[in-house]
């Protein structure tokens, strides 16, 4: 049927920053864990494992700082657009060619 759509469907879950860290964070503990089974030294899996918190650590960062930006232009636009619409009056133009007075047109 293709009018019918399941509650999952209906509202798909974003993928957050959160599900990306939380993602990360799992790769930085499993990795290591694989290179050890594959008979990598303690210290190259150790190194591996503090070089992907670093990542992660600078990857979550960013994510967080890009989604507060986000929201904040999402606010603003809300903002400029709610505050646009009620500055304009019944008679307000919006664009156009105006013919004024004795001004030839090309």
């Amino acid at each position: 049927m293709s009018g019918h759509r399941t509650t999952s469907e209906a509202h798909p879950s974003p993928d957050t920053a959160t599900d990306v860290v939380r993602w990360a964070v799992f790769s930085c503990v499993l990795v290591p864990l694989v290179l050890l089974w594959y008979g990598t030294s303690l210290a190259g899996a150790t190194g591996t494992a503090l070089g992907l918190a670093a990542v992660t650590a600078a990857c979550r960062v960013l994510l967080r700082r890009s989604e507060r930006g986000a929201a904040q232009l999402l606010a603003e636009e809300q903002t400029a657009h709610r505050s646009h619409r009620h500055r304009a009056g019944a008679g307000a133009h919006r664009g156009g060619r105006h013919a004024g007075g004795s001004t030839p047109v090309d």
